[in-house]
């Protein structure tokens, strides 16, 4: 089992940044490819960014691509998603989720574990 908690979210006016972390315990660390994913009020949640276990490969989802950057330090535990250029558009509850896979995937399913999720409000 693996217990992930996310901190860092709060109100952010557009055009300013937020780093979220998302502190993970109950296993090895670097067994585990992570992810982060949002949902947004009445919306279905959506992938964001994700690492496999080494970070030598990481994928964005288009819409946040060239303003968050997401990335892992193993001896810490824990995985960051910085946040750049916020729009009203990024408005929703964030989440990071944990996985044995080597393969990166935006598929939700495919994610074993996952926190409770932090807030994200941008006001325009």
């Amino acid at each position: 089992q693996v217990q992930l908690v996310e901190s860092g979210g709060g109100l952010v006016q557009a055009g300013g940044s937020l780093r979220l972390s998302c502190a993970a315990s109950g296993r090895t660390f670097s067994n585990y490819a992570m992810a982060w994913f949002r949902q947004a009020p009445g919306k279905e949640r959506e992938f964001v960014a994700a690492i496999t276990k080494s970070g030598d490969n990481i994928r964005y989802a288009d819409s946040v691509k060239g303003r968050f950057t997401i990335s892992r330090d193993n001896a810490k535990n824990t995985v960051y998603l910085q946040m750049n250029s916020l729009k009203a558009e990024d408005t929703a509850v964030y989440y990071c989720a944990a996985d044995r896979s080597t393969v990166i995937s935006t598929i939700i399913p495919r994610w074993d574990y996952w926190g409770q999720g932090t807030q994200v409000t941008v006001s325009s």
